[in-house]
């Protein structure tokens, strides 16, 4: 039996799968946890690489990573990083992205170059940022890799071994071209004021890396999403609401978004990812539940106890700033405060109720760019509470599944694994996940009034 592993190096830790390369039943399990921060030192994911991996990763045919996407990992000519990465969720780049994108002429001209339009989150702003902060380390930098090309190359060596990527993480640089699959050069020189490190082969999705010390052939990897995408099997109409610690909307499509609010993504399959992202989700329930002094396993019973629309109070969750809207330096808020909603269950409800309001906005700005979803699957750690994904079916007005808890990301990046092993035009068919449905309200209107509500929050006080 051939048996394959995929890897989710996320934000917070690395999580590892071994799976049947045939029909992809789990066999083992890995997880160590990485730094907190928005800047990390690289070898500290190598290191929980190798925690998680132990006793797994040198018994596996082939394996794969997936990683959190954007982040700069810059390397010198001797191959050491010239400073702790930079994250996603690092937002001092958000000047940069302004600047980058007006200097250009537009959203519109950058939508015409790769398919979306940088923010803070885009490696291409960090690279503007380490410029204009840090042109001393800049200078030094001959190498750029983002996490997952990182693991990918070290897995192989490192060294002089070539380093890769994949068309999926490559899609959100900022100077890769989803529909003309090239980098931009010029786009990497603006970014980095005329500087051009050497960037990693972008592979194709089913295309090999190489091999570890062990003989285990190394797949392309993928971008987190991209990777949870592969790992759910989704299809035409199927969208995914992912919360994390941020938040995602995505869908596979043959063509890209072409909208301004949307990441216009590659997927692992060869096709599109258009995507929402927003940078809270799930940390929006941790929050507030170490306010009120819960366990996160008290958060649904406290908040069944207030009605719907907590009698008005309404979060605003933007406690990281926010990528989408594009507002880096918002902060979160509480509207609405009264005697009668200054109450535990009240908060509960309200920090439930504006995370999902949030990701409303995130489906709605999918339907625009042309996505017609028939499901939605709601998946990521706070998809797991009951209460959450009631209430998301109430506030999206939509009929809801719930696939059982797994590790999507990390089981995506072993059907990539199973795919470069065995070859074909398509990745293998594993099994569907078992699945909960939660229906549409019937009539939509307590919904509609939640998040009404939180609209008018929102225009009074961003789109004055």
């Amino acid at each position: 039996m051939a048996t394959v592993a995929g890897v989710d190096s996320s934000t917070r830790s690395c999580k590892i799968v071994v799976c049947d390369a045939d029909n992809g039943a789990v066999l083992a399990r890995g997880q160590a946890p990485h730094p907190d921060g928005t800047e990390v030192a690289p070898e500290a994911w190598w290191a929980a690489l190798q925690q998680a991996g132990e006793g797994l990763l040198d018994t596996v045919d082939a394996v794969s990573i997936a990683g959190q996407q954007h982040g700069l990992v810059a390397l010198d000519d001797s191959h050491r990083p010239v400073r702790d990465a930079l994250l996603w969720n690092d937002v001092r780049s958000a000047a940069a992205a302004d600047d980058l994108v007006a200097e250009l002429g537009g959203p519109q001209a950058w939508l015409d170059a790769v398919g979306s339009v940088p923010v803070a989150a885009f490696t291409a702003a960090k690279l503007r940022w380490m410029a204009d902060h840090e042109p001393g380390l800049a200078d030094r930098v001959a190498r750029v890799m983002l996490p997952h090309d990182y693991l990918t190359w070290r897995l192989r060596g490192g060294g002089d071994a070539v380093p890769t990527t994949d068309r999926s993480d490559a899609s959100g640089t900022g100077y890769w071209s989803a529909t003309a699959g090239r980098y931009r050069d010029d786009l990497l020189s603006r970014a980095f004021r005329g500087r051009t490190p050497m960037l990693p082969t972008v592979l194709e999705p089913s295309d090999s890396a190489g091999r570890t010390a062990s003989g285990a052939l190394v797949a392309a990897g993928a971008g987190d999403n991209a990777a949870a995408a592969l790992g759910l099997g989704i299809g035409d109409g199927d969208v995914v609401i992912s919360l994390g610690t941020s938040g995602t909307a995505f869908a596979r499509t043959s063509q890209p978004a072409g909208d301004p609010a949307v990441n216009g993504f590659a997927d692992a399959t060869g096709q599109f990812l258009p995507l929402v992202c927003t940078l809270n989700a799930a940390r929006v329930l941790e929050a507030t539940a170490t306010v009120l002094g819960i366990e996160l396993s008290e958060f649904d019973a406290l908040a069944r106890q207030a009605p719907p629309g907590a009698d008005g109070l309404v979060l605003l969750p933007y406690l990281s700033g926010e990528r989408t809207p594009n507002l880096p330096h918002a902060t979160g808020s509480l509207h609405g405060l009264r005697v009668e909603t200054m109450r535990p269950a009240h908060l509960a409800r309200a920090a439930v109720e504006g995370m999902l309001c949030n990701m409303a906005d995130a489906l709605d700005r999918l339907r625009a760019a042309g996505a017609t979803p028939r499901r939605v699957l709601l998946i990521g750690g706070a998809s797991r509470s009951a209460f959450v994904a009631e209430t998301a079916a109430q506030i999206f007005g939509a009929a809801v599944t719930v696939p059982e808890p797994e590790e999507y990301v990390a089981l995506g990046a072993a059907r990539q694994a199973a795919w470069a092993l065995r070859g074909g035009d398509e990745p293998p068919r594993w099994a569907g996940a078992a699945t909960a449905e939660i229906p549409a309200p019937g009539d939509g209107v307590t919904g509609a009034m939640i998040r009404g509500t939180y609209a008018h929050v929102v225009e009074a006080l961003y789109n004055n």
